[in-house]
């Protein structure tokens, strides 16, 4: 994988502290990385939690980048998901 936007997000994150869940780093890590979350590659290198990760990462990509949408979102119904 080529260094990009997210790692280096989700360095800035580890390394000041941050409050986020490791679940909350992973998305910000591999939300980007199709090939695993869209066609399931490397999933061979993956351990449980990474698998556990990988379920969230799918819910937080219905509301990024290339799921825009003019309808507004139900916060109440994204709520009651977690």
């Amino acid at each position: 994988m080529s260094w990009g936007h997210d790692d280096y997000m989700y360095l800035v994150a580890k390394e000041n502290k941050t409050t986020l869940p490791n679940v909350g780093l992973f998305i910000i890590r591999y939300h980007s990385f199709y090939p695993l979350h869209k066609c399931g590659a490397y999933t061979h290198l993956m351990n449980d939690e990474d698998h556990e990760n990988l379920k969230w990462v799918n819910i937080f990509n219905e509301y990024d980048l290339y799921s825009k949408s003019k309808e507004r979102i139900d916060v109440d119904n994204c709520k009651a998901i977690l």
